[in-house]
């Protein structure tokens, strides 16, 4: 007889080696489409958000000489994806260990893979679209309000599933406890879905957002484990498997980005995640990388809105920034991946004493 908890770190970490494997196989493939193709931007940001001048940015990016396709995002979703399905198969055709190794479950898995599979997708017309530029309504993509507005219907359809089906109306505040608030749930869910997602702008550097992403996921997953939501743990670390698998490619020089369909899937999963856990108070310092980007370019905005176009960085986000002071590019990234391991270590422990 093995012992279950032997089971239960199998069952948590195969996952992320099956999901590392699919991604790493499949990338042949992945990558000589996105080539054969030229699904690349074929021009540079040339204006900030707020729609003035932005040659630092493009000078950044340089989308046009680089010539490296998005939508690699892909990877992670549909390595993530072949997992789920593997187990589910072996589990179905193979005796009760293989039963046990499936962790596909309605109260743990079924809303992450959801906003995964979902957020993707519409990423991945995203992408399309602004590699394409066929349609001169959405030429270079979804304009932000209409990426928002999307999110914001996802957003609905997860609260009211932890609203209603799940019976959720209350968060937890370390070192306090459980703190209903009853229908108010509804919109905070929302308005921290959105927050989450304003995050991907961290998706700007070669191997940037893969290994923040893995450190995130990981910080997680652990919650999870130690929680005993084992699934969740499981899909958790899949996930982190086919994101090092990403980040395998995404190394300088990157061989294709993430991009919409990689950060919109991941930054709505993560969001859902916390909430399972309950550990949604911790979210803004596990996902600190997220905020510091997300939070630098809004600052950026109001700066120059209310201070007579005056910016408080050279260029927003803010690791573009230090690029733009000076910084090597790898640099920046790995200085990210220590700050990303630092505060999810210490998440981790506040979410786990707390």
């Amino acid at each position: 007889m093995i012992d279950p908890t032997i089971i239960n770190v199998v069952k948590v970490f195969a996952p992320a080696t099956a999901a590392f494997v699919f991604g790493i196989a499949m990338t042949p493939a992945l990558a000589g489409f996105l080539y054969r193709n030229k699904l690349w931007k074929k021009k540079s940001v040339a204006k900030a958000t707020d729609g003035r001048d932005s040659p630092i940015t493009q000078k950044l990016h340089n989308d046009e000489d680089k010539k490296t396709p998005r939508m690699g995002g892909v990877l992670v979703w549909g390595s993530t994806l072949l997992t789920v399905i593997f187990f589910g198969l072996y589990a179905h055709f193979d005796g009760d260990i293989a039963t046990k190794l499936s962790f596909l479950s309605r109260n743990q898995t079924w809303l992450p893979l959801f906003t995964l599979i979902v957020g993707g997708l519409i990423g991945l017309i995203d992408d399309y679209l602004v590699v394409t530029n066929k349609f001169d309504y959405f030429a270079g993509g979804m304009s932000l309000s209409k990426r928002l507005a999307v999110v914001f219907v996802v957003s609905l359809i997860g609260a009211w599933w932890f609203f209603f089906k799940l019976d959720v109306s209350s968060v937890l505040v370390p070192f306090i406890g459980e703190w209903a608030i009853g229908w108010w749930f509804i919109p905070f869910f929302v308005l921290v879905m959105l927050g989450t997602y304003s995050g991907g702008v961290i998706d700007g550097i070669d191997g940037l957002s893969g290994g923040v992403f893995s450190v995130i996921f990981s910080a997680y997953g652990l919650i999870a484990f130690f929680q005993n939501q084992i699934d969740l743990a499981a899909l958790c670390f899949a996930i982190v498997g086919a994101t090092l698998a990403f980040l395998w490619f995404n190394i300088p020089p990157a061989r294709f980005y993430l991009s919409d369909t990689g950060t919109m899937a991941l930054t709505l999963t993560l969001t859902v995640v916390a909430f399972l856990t309950k550990e949604v108070i911790v979210l803004p310092l596990i996902a600190l990388p997220l905020v510091v980007s997300s939070g630098s370019s809004s600052l950026q905005l109001l700066s120059k809105k209310f201070r007579n176009g005056k910016k408080l960085f050279l260029v927003a986000p803010i690791h573009h920034h230090f690029q733009a002071k000076g910084w090597p590019a790898y640099k920046v990234t790995m200085r990210y991946w220590v700050l990303s391991a630092i505060v999810a270590i210490v998440g981790v422990i506040i979410a786990l004493i707390g």
